[in-house]
């Protein structure tokens, strides 16, 4: 099965936060076609948690989240990662989601 194009992709998921209240933007457009995208959820409260696209066993994609680990949910330090991983990255995206619940609208697994 093929996936999405990353920029219609993109555009889905900030169209599901912003239609359950949240605000979501690109912050970082890269590849259009095929970029790997990260997502990073603000809480407005100095936290945020940021999640990265994997392949499980069977090749689904699932959603790590990279705050769960030793990275942590300071917004500041997922700051820090996001814009390490871009400057080594020229096709990644990044999708921030400013949301008080915390909530991360992915529709498939996070681990």
């Amino acid at each position: 099965m093929a996936e999405l194009k990353t920029d219609f992709w993109a555009s889905a998921l900030i169209r599901r936060a912003s239609d359950a209240g949240a605000f979501a933007g690109i912050v970082r457009r890269g590849d259009a076609d095929a970029g790997a995208v990260l997502v990073k959820v603000a809480t407005l409260d100095g936290r945020a948690r940021l999640y990265a696209p994997a392949r499980a066993g069977e090749g689904e994609r699932v959603w790590l989240d990279l705050s769960a680990g030793t990275l942590g949910d300071v917004e500041a330090d997922v700051d820090a990662a996001v814009r390490k991983r871009t400057a080594n990255d020229p096709d990644l995206w990044v999708v921030e989601i400013e949301d008080k619940k915390g909530r991360h609208f992915l529709m498939e697994r996070v681990e």
